[in-house]
Protein backbone atom coordinates (compact mmCIF):
# COMPACT_ATOMS: atom_id res chain seq x y z
CA UNK A 1 0.00 0.00 0.00
CA UNK A 2 0.97 3.06 -1.23
CA UNK A 3 2.08 6.00 2.18
CA UNK A 4 0.72 9.07 1.24
CA UNK A 5 2.96 11.48 0.55
CA UNK A 6 3.54 14.78 2.71
CA UNK A 7 1.95 18.17 1.30
CA UNK A 8 4.53 20.55 0.29
CA UNK A 9 2.66 23.96 1.84
CA UNK A 10 2.63 24.08 5.81
CA UNK A 11 -0.97 24.68 7.25
CA UNK A 12 -2.60 27.54 6.73
CA UNK A 13 -3.12 29.83 10.05
CA UNK A 14 -6.78 31.17 10.50
CA UNK A 15 -7.59 34.52 10.33
CA UNK A 16 -8.47 35.27 14.05
CA UNK A 17 -4.83 33.33 15.31
CA UNK A 18 -3.34 35.95 12.93
CA UNK A 19 -4.98 38.24 14.18
CA UNK A 20 -4.12 38.34 17.57
CA UNK A 21 -0.85 37.79 17.02
CA UNK A 22 -0.95 41.12 14.93
CA UNK A 23 -2.57 42.89 18.20
CA UNK A 24 0.26 41.41 20.22
CA UNK A 25 3.23 42.83 18.16
CA UNK A 26 1.29 45.77 17.76
CA UNK A 27 0.81 46.10 21.94
CA UNK A 28 4.28 45.48 22.28
CA UNK A 29 5.65 47.65 20.51
CA UNK A 30 3.63 50.17 21.73
CA UNK A 31 4.70 49.59 25.37
CA UNK A 32 8.40 49.65 24.20
CA UNK A 33 7.80 52.86 22.87
CA UNK A 34 6.36 54.38 25.86
CA UNK A 35 8.97 53.11 28.28
CA UNK A 36 11.96 54.49 26.14
CA UNK A 37 9.80 57.87 26.23
CA UNK A 38 9.69 57.91 30.28
CA UNK A 39 6.01 57.85 30.38
CA UNK A 40 5.85 53.98 31.67
CA UNK A 41 7.77 52.44 33.71
CA UNK A 42 8.13 49.36 36.11
CA UNK A 43 7.15 48.51 38.77
CA UNK A 44 10.38 48.08 41.03
CA UNK A 45 10.91 45.49 43.72
CA UNK A 46 13.60 46.79 45.34
CA UNK A 47 13.96 46.63 49.38
CA UNK A 48 15.22 50.00 49.00
CA UNK A 49 11.62 51.25 48.75
CA UNK A 50 10.10 54.00 51.35
CA UNK A 51 8.07 51.70 54.21
CA UNK A 52 5.15 53.00 56.26
CA UNK A 53 5.82 55.36 58.68
CA UNK A 54 9.57 55.95 57.78
CA UNK A 55 10.72 59.24 57.41
CA UNK A 56 13.73 58.57 56.96
CA UNK A 57 13.49 59.61 53.18
CA UNK A 58 10.80 62.50 52.86
CA UNK A 59 9.65 62.82 49.74
CA UNK A 60 10.16 65.87 47.84
CA UNK A 61 8.04 66.83 44.76
CA UNK A 62 9.22 70.07 43.13
CA UNK A 63 5.44 72.06 42.53
CA UNK A 64 6.28 75.22 40.01
CA UNK A 65 9.50 75.61 38.65
CA UNK A 66 8.27 78.71 36.02
CA UNK A 67 9.24 82.53 37.05
CA UNK A 68 5.89 82.98 37.51
CA UNK A 69 5.87 81.99 41.48
CA UNK A 70 5.35 86.21 42.92
CA UNK A 71 8.65 86.07 44.12
CA UNK A 72 8.20 83.25 46.20
CA UNK A 73 11.03 81.17 44.66
CA UNK A 74 11.29 76.93 43.90
CA UNK A 75 8.14 75.76 45.68
CA UNK A 76 7.98 71.86 46.25
CA UNK A 77 6.17 69.68 49.25
CA UNK A 78 7.50 67.40 51.74
CA UNK A 79 5.45 64.68 52.88
CA UNK A 80 6.27 64.07 56.31
CA UNK A 81 3.46 61.87 57.78
CA UNK A 82 0.88 59.60 56.99
CA UNK A 83 -0.76 59.59 60.57
CA UNK A 84 -1.56 61.97 60.28
CA UNK A 85 -1.72 62.61 56.76
CA UNK A 86 0.56 66.15 56.73
CA UNK A 87 2.71 67.80 54.23
CA UNK A 88 5.04 70.91 54.46
CA UNK A 89 4.54 72.94 51.18
CA UNK A 90 7.75 75.09 50.94
CA UNK A 91 7.53 79.20 49.78
CA UNK A 92 3.87 78.77 49.69
CA UNK A 93 3.55 82.62 50.37
CA UNK A 94 6.19 85.44 49.42
CA UNK A 95 8.23 87.34 51.89
CA UNK A 96 5.68 90.25 50.73
CA UNK A 97 2.80 88.68 51.69
CA UNK A 98 3.68 87.36 54.87
CA UNK A 99 4.29 91.35 55.73
CA UNK A 100 1.59 92.22 54.48
CA UNK A 101 -0.60 89.86 56.61
CA UNK A 102 1.02 90.56 59.52
CA UNK A 103 1.05 94.07 59.11
CA UNK A 104 -2.81 94.19 57.98
CA UNK A 105 -3.49 92.25 61.47
CA UNK A 106 -1.10 94.02 64.12
CA UNK A 107 -3.60 96.59 64.69
CA UNK A 108 -6.23 94.29 65.86
CA UNK A 109 -4.65 91.94 67.89
CA UNK A 110 -6.15 90.18 71.00
CA UNK A 111 -5.63 87.53 73.42
CA UNK A 112 -5.99 84.48 71.81
CA UNK A 113 -9.11 82.20 72.73
CA UNK A 114 -10.15 78.47 72.22
CA UNK A 115 -13.86 77.31 71.53
CA UNK A 116 -16.34 76.28 73.74
CA UNK A 117 -17.60 73.19 73.18
CA UNK A 118 -21.12 73.61 74.91
CA UNK A 119 -22.21 77.00 73.31
CA UNK A 120 -19.87 77.81 70.90
CA UNK A 121 -18.54 80.97 71.68
CA UNK A 122 -14.90 81.91 72.63
CA UNK A 123 -13.51 82.04 76.21
CA UNK A 124 -10.31 82.52 77.70
CA UNK A 125 -8.12 79.57 78.28
CA UNK A 126 -4.61 78.62 79.94
CA UNK A 127 -3.72 76.08 77.06
CA UNK A 128 -3.28 79.34 74.47
CA UNK A 129 -1.47 82.22 75.05
CA UNK A 130 -0.72 83.66 72.18
CA UNK A 131 -2.78 87.08 70.43
CA UNK A 132 -4.57 87.21 67.55
CA UNK A 133 -7.20 88.05 65.09
CA UNK A 134 -9.40 86.80 61.98
CA UNK A 135 -9.38 88.47 58.41
CA UNK A 136 -12.92 88.29 56.29
CA UNK A 137 -12.86 85.79 53.70
CA UNK A 138 -12.19 87.68 50.34
CA UNK A 139 -11.57 90.37 51.93
CA UNK A 140 -9.08 91.58 49.02
CA UNK A 141 -7.04 90.47 46.19
CA UNK A 142 -4.11 89.37 48.13
CA UNK A 143 -6.25 87.38 50.22
CA UNK A 144 -8.15 85.94 47.64
CA UNK A 145 -4.73 85.14 45.85
CA UNK A 146 -3.85 83.40 48.92
CA UNK A 147 -6.93 81.56 49.48
CA UNK A 148 -7.11 80.12 45.88
CA UNK A 149 -3.45 79.27 46.36
CA UNK A 150 -4.28 76.84 49.14
CA UNK A 151 -7.62 75.37 47.40
CA UNK A 152 -5.81 74.60 44.59
CA UNK A 153 -3.41 73.15 46.71
CA UNK A 154 -6.16 71.27 48.71
CA UNK A 155 -8.38 70.78 46.29
CA UNK A 156 -10.78 71.96 48.49
CA UNK A 157 -13.02 74.99 47.28
CA UNK A 158 -11.99 78.35 48.91
CA UNK A 159 -16.20 78.50 49.95
CA UNK A 160 -15.08 75.77 52.47
CA UNK A 161 -12.82 77.86 54.44
CA UNK A 162 -13.41 79.91 57.60
CA UNK A 163 -11.26 83.38 57.55
CA UNK A 164 -7.86 83.65 58.26
CA UNK A 165 -6.83 83.55 61.46
CA UNK A 166 -3.57 85.29 61.72
CA UNK A 167 -1.42 84.79 65.40
CA UNK A 168 2.00 86.29 67.26
CA UNK A 169 3.55 84.05 70.01
CA UNK A 170 5.96 85.89 71.84
CA UNK A 171 8.76 84.49 74.02
CA UNK A 172 7.14 81.82 76.76
CA UNK A 173 3.55 81.79 74.94
CA UNK A 174 2.41 78.57 72.96
CA UNK A 175 -1.07 76.53 72.01
CA UNK A 176 -0.91 73.34 74.21
CA UNK A 177 -1.43 70.13 72.23
CA UNK A 178 -5.26 69.99 70.51
CA UNK A 179 -7.90 68.89 68.17
CA UNK A 180 -8.85 70.64 65.11
CA UNK A 181 -11.85 68.66 65.23
CA UNK A 182 -14.80 69.07 67.09
CA UNK A 183 -16.27 67.02 69.21
CA UNK A 184 -19.95 68.67 69.62
CA UNK A 185 -22.90 68.56 67.29
CA UNK A 186 -23.37 72.87 67.92
CA UNK A 187 -19.71 73.83 66.28
CA UNK A 188 -20.76 71.52 63.06
CA UNK A 189 -24.14 73.53 62.55
CA UNK A 190 -22.31 76.07 59.70
CA UNK A 191 -20.54 74.06 57.54
CA UNK A 192 -20.16 70.83 59.30
CA UNK A 193 -16.64 69.40 60.59
CA UNK A 194 -13.47 70.42 60.26
CA UNK A 195 -11.75 68.28 57.65
CA UNK A 196 -7.94 70.18 57.48
CA UNK A 197 -5.98 72.51 58.44
CA UNK A 198 -3.36 74.84 56.66
CA UNK A 199 -0.50 76.42 59.04
CA UNK A 200 1.21 79.53 57.10
CA UNK A 201 4.55 80.38 58.97
CA UNK A 202 4.78 84.16 58.67
CA UNK A 203 7.78 84.47 60.10
CA UNK A 204 10.89 82.69 61.25
CA UNK A 205 11.62 81.87 64.62
CA UNK A 206 15.18 81.70 66.08
CA UNK A 207 14.71 79.18 68.35
CA UNK A 208 11.54 76.81 69.57
CA UNK A 209 8.29 77.30 68.19
CA UNK A 210 7.71 74.02 66.30
CA UNK A 211 4.54 72.85 65.36
CA UNK A 212 4.44 69.29 67.26
CA UNK A 213 2.34 66.11 66.78
CA UNK A 214 2.38 64.00 69.74
CA UNK A 215 0.52 61.16 68.27
CA UNK A 216 2.24 60.68 65.26
CA UNK A 217 3.07 57.42 64.50
CA UNK A 218 6.82 56.64 62.46
CA UNK A 219 10.54 57.09 63.43
CA UNK A 220 9.69 61.12 64.27
CA UNK A 221 13.30 61.44 65.36
CA UNK A 222 14.52 60.43 60.98
CA UNK A 223 13.58 63.98 60.19
CA UNK A 224 16.63 65.97 58.97
CA UNK A 225 15.75 69.02 61.26
CA UNK A 226 15.86 66.70 64.49
CA UNK A 227 18.80 68.27 65.99
CA UNK A 228 17.48 71.96 65.64
CA UNK A 229 14.46 71.05 67.52
CA UNK A 230 13.83 72.56 71.11
CA UNK A 231 12.82 69.48 73.97
CA UNK A 232 9.22 70.50 73.39
CA UNK A 233 9.63 69.15 69.34
CA UNK A 234 11.68 66.35 70.12
CA UNK A 235 8.04 64.90 71.89
CA UNK A 236 6.63 64.11 68.41
CA UNK A 237 6.60 64.50 64.68
CA UNK A 238 7.95 68.37 64.84
CA UNK A 239 8.35 70.96 62.25
CA UNK A 240 10.51 74.27 62.10
CA UNK A 241 8.61 77.42 61.10
CA UNK A 242 10.33 79.37 58.19
CA UNK A 243 8.43 82.17 56.76
CA UNK A 244 6.46 81.19 53.91
CA UNK A 245 6.46 77.56 54.60
CA UNK A 246 3.05 76.28 54.91
CA UNK A 247 2.19 72.59 56.74
CA UNK A 248 -1.36 71.23 55.50
CA UNK A 249 -2.49 68.41 57.59
CA UNK A 250 -5.89 66.98 57.48
CA UNK A 251 -7.99 66.40 60.73
CA UNK A 252 -10.17 63.48 59.23
CA UNK A 253 -9.47 60.38 57.56
CA UNK A 254 -10.67 59.39 53.73
CA UNK A 255 -13.41 57.39 55.31
CA UNK A 256 -14.50 60.44 57.18
CA UNK A 257 -13.65 59.45 60.34
CA UNK A 258 -11.86 61.83 63.12
CA UNK A 259 -8.39 60.86 62.89
CA UNK A 260 -6.91 61.09 66.84
CA UNK A 261 -3.12 61.15 65.77
CA UNK A 262 -3.74 65.05 64.11
CA UNK A 263 -3.68 66.23 67.79
CA UNK A 264 -0.64 68.92 67.65
CA UNK A 265 0.50 72.05 69.71
CA UNK A 266 2.58 74.98 69.42
CA UNK A 267 5.69 74.75 71.23
CA UNK A 268 6.60 77.33 73.75
CA UNK A 269 9.08 80.28 71.85
CA UNK A 270 12.12 80.38 73.20
CA UNK A 271 13.91 83.16 71.13
CA UNK A 272 12.50 85.32 68.98
CA UNK A 273 8.58 86.06 68.00
CA UNK A 274 6.42 83.40 65.56
CA UNK A 275 4.04 84.63 63.32
CA UNK A 276 1.32 82.38 61.85
CA UNK A 277 -1.86 82.06 60.04
CA UNK A 278 -4.56 79.35 60.01
CA UNK A 279 -7.06 78.37 57.56
CA UNK A 280 -9.64 75.56 59.05
CA UNK A 281 -11.19 73.94 56.04
CA UNK A 282 -15.09 72.10 56.88
CA UNK A 283 -16.74 69.48 54.64
CA UNK A 284 -19.19 71.76 53.61
CA UNK A 285 -19.44 75.24 52.67
CA UNK A 286 -18.84 77.50 55.38
CA UNK A 287 -21.24 80.33 55.26
CA UNK A 288 -19.73 83.89 56.57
Amino acid sequence: MAKPRNSRYPARKSPSSTLVLSMLLMFSFVVLILLALGILSMPSSSSNAPKAHDLTSIVRKTTDRTGADGGRGEQWVEVISWEPRAFVYHNFLSKGECEYLIKLASPRMEKSTVVDGATGKSKDSRVRTSSGTFLARGRDKIIRDIEKRIADFTFIPAEHGEGLQVLHYEVGQKYEPHFDYFQDEYNTKNGGQRMATLLMYLSDVEEGGETVFPNARGNVSAVPWWDELSECGKKGLSVKPKMGDALLFWSMRPDASLDESSLHGGCPVIKGNKWSSTKWMRVHEYKV
